[in-house]
């Protein structure tokens, strides 16, 4: 089985959050199940200086605005297809924003040039090789079947990922003609979207079949509450919508090997590790439990919940470590309230730090208003760091509540909470601490939850039964 997968980013190469470390993780989970995947990403710099050797198959003397050469090559353990267009992708800052903070105005182009050359290689191939399915990301790459549809093309099967519905690619349609889109589709069964044209509207309208990352974020996309406007079509599309978990790379992951970390094996073995992180931010020994969050720092994942509830946490002896960055009025917040000792913050994103702080917490809040699936709970139930999450989305999903059966049955893996209020977040910690000094129920739930599969296995033979769906169809 041959498929392209076409994303904005792919970690190690190119990360902002979660899309990276599974389109990453992907190609070599699908090829213990005999697929084989290309990956084909914009020639970012980063991208761009990790390919050795790299062998053009395709020149483009006008893609977007300028000439473009797609390359072949490899980087990371990964075969890659990478656009070499420096005019849409030779720029400083993130794959979406300039060092500024702010978006790049021709992000619609920048994208639609992604989705126009994927939708050129399943047309006509690349190098001799040609995919029998094409695996979209997320509204950057929406445009693929509008394009293979301008190209006629109908024996490639195509997917579409929705990995956050919140993200549109909306755009003003006076840029139909730049984005070479057939303005006869510009209608609700086509791109249009309230008024606007959407690059996920394009995708979850013309794939053949539609995924998202969890089972019960599937359900949701399909309410009111959680489809972002996009639930009617998510009803309409339901026997093409298929909620397949995320896994995490647990070679990656893995708390016995990982260099970033003082190792270890088991819930006993941990203590050097908080220890280790204790000292690195001057935090002093506590008797409550040391929270750690990894997160963007928007309205959507809730930490203005935590800053709220946080005097509970401190006042039952437990201590707060964050790493992430985002919202200017969240990361000013947070800075100020790393004036009490119990606290520690940084701004910005470091890998190796995020598995340090991982390893050596021993809860990590996850307080989404919606989250599609989550990695950092996986991250934390693999190193025995006990996930404090809300009932939503793949959260659900992946944690089993301690609640009173949980225990007796000893299955119980972390802490839900609902509904998502600072409330509900008070009384998740509170039930954290009393969990925390009980040793014997402590160690049990920290065994749990490193013994909890959280790896690709199972996630990755469903896509390869999919794809051999949709090509047998």
């Amino acid at each position: 089985m041959q498929v392209l997968s076409v994303a904005s980013e792919c970690a190690p190469l190119i990360k902002t959050g979660g899309l990276a470390d599974v389109t990453g993780a992907l190609p070599g989970a699908l090829a213990k199940v005999g697929v084989r995947m290309r990956t084909l990403l914009p020639g970012y710099p980063a991208v761009m200086a990790a390919l050795s050797e790299p062998e053009a198959v395709h020149r483009f003397d006008d893609l977007f605005g300028g000439p473009a050469i797609l390359l072949q090559a490899h980087a990371a353990g990964l075969d890659l297809l990478v656009i070499d267009a420096p005019h849409l992708f030779g720029r400083p800052g993130s794959p979406y924003q300039g060092p500024d903070g702010r978006d790049w105005p021709d992000n619609p182009e920048r994208f639609a040039a992604l989705s126009w050359v994927g939708a050129h290689v399943a047309a006509h191939g690349a190098g001799g090789w040609r995919p029998q399915v094409l695996h979209g990301h997320d509204w950057q790459a929406g445009f693929t079947t509008e394009y293979l549809r301008a190209m006629g093309t109908q024996d490639v099967r195509s997917v579409l990922t929705i990995h956050n519905i919140a993200f549109t690619g909306a755009t003003d349609p006076a840029r139909i003609p730049a984005l070479h889109l057939d303005p006869w589709r510009f209608h609700p069964e086509g791109y249009e979207f309230y008024g606007a044209v959407s690059a996920l509207k394009a995708g979850l309208v013309g794939a053949d079949a539609l995924t998202t990352v969890s089972p019960s974020y599937a359900e949701e996309l399909m309410t009111p509450e959680f489809g972002m406007g996009l639930g009617g079509l998510m009803r309409q599309r339901r026997d093409a919508l298929h909620g397949i978990l995320n896994g995490i790379d647990d070679a990656a992951w893995n708390p016995a090997t990982d260099p970033a970390i003082i190792p270890f094996a088991t819930p006993a073995a941990k203590a050097p590790a908080k220890a280790a992180l204790q000292a690195e931010l001057g935090l002093p020994p506590a008797e409550g439990p040391l929270c750690v969050i990894v997160s963007r720092m928007t309205h959507q994942k809730g930490l203005d919940l935590v800053l709220e509830t946080l005097p509970t946490l401190l006042d039952m002896g437990g201590q707060l470590a964050v790493l992430g960055s985002g919202d200017p009025g969240l990361e000013q917040a947070f800075l100020q309230a790393a004036a009490d000792p119990m606290v520690a913050v940084r701004i910005g994103y470091d890998e190796a730090f995020s598995h340090r702080l991982i390893a050596g917490g021993d809860a990590i809040l996850v307080p989404s208003r919606f989250e599609p699936c989550g990695l950092t709970q996986m991250y934390g139930l693999r190193y025995g760091t006990v996930p404090v999450v809300a009932l939503t989305g793949g959260l659900a999903d992946t944690v089993i509540n301690a609640s009173p059966a949980g225990l007796a049955q000893g299955v119980a893996t972390g802490i839900q909470f609902s509904p998502v209020t600072a409330g509900a977040l008070r009384n998740a910690l509170i039930r954290l601490g009393v969990l925390y000094r009980d040793t014997g129920t402590w160690s049990r739930l920290q065994a749990n939850a490193m013994a909890h599969p959280v790896g690709w296995d199972r996630s990755a033979q469903a896509y390869a039964d999919l794809y051999a769906f949709l090509t047998d169809r």
